[in-house]
């Protein structure tokens, strides 16, 4: 059976350790997993927002924004040959992560142990520790 992996980014240079560090050991696994690349984009507050920008536009903008974030990433997988499926989700991004890795069947969600969300994550603590917090799977954390 074939190993699934959610690789979570968000385009910080710890996320993409996290890339570097499944490439640098795909000899763990006794054939190459099945690699689901995730970005979650933080919602932006609707409210009345929506009524100026417009549904369309505010999609084109989610979309926009994760594909800058996904960029590095992708490339670095691209370069090294192995396939993978992109998704780009918007939400919170822990709850996201842990929901999209259940839902996708995972063995593992690999994913840098800090991100782009320094102020955030001083408020309401790292996404990666309260992914490991909802997480009913291995999650490894990459430095």
């Amino acid at each position: 059976m074939t190993m699934k992996i959610l690789l979570a980014v968000d385009g910080s240079d710890c996320s993409l350790r996290a890339v570097d560090h499944l490439l640098a050991h795909t000899a763990w696994f006794s054939e190459m997993p099945e690699i689901h690349v995730l970005h979650v984009q933080p919602p932006i507050p609707i409210g009345r927002v929506q009524a100026h920008i417009g549904k369309e536009n505010l999609h084109d903008y989610y979309r926009e924004e994760s594909q800058a974030h996904l960029q590095a990433a992708q490339a670095k997988l691209d370069a090294a040959g192995r396939f993978h499926t992109t998704h780009i989700h918007v939400g919170q991004p822990a709850e996201v992560i842990a929901k999209m890795a259940g839902e996708l069947h995972c063995d593992l969600i690999i994913m840098g142990a800090s991100g782009r969300g320094v102020l955030a994550s001083m408020v309401m603590g790292s996404v990666a520790m309260r992914v490991l917090h909802l997480a009913a799977f291995p999650v490894l954390l990459v430095k």
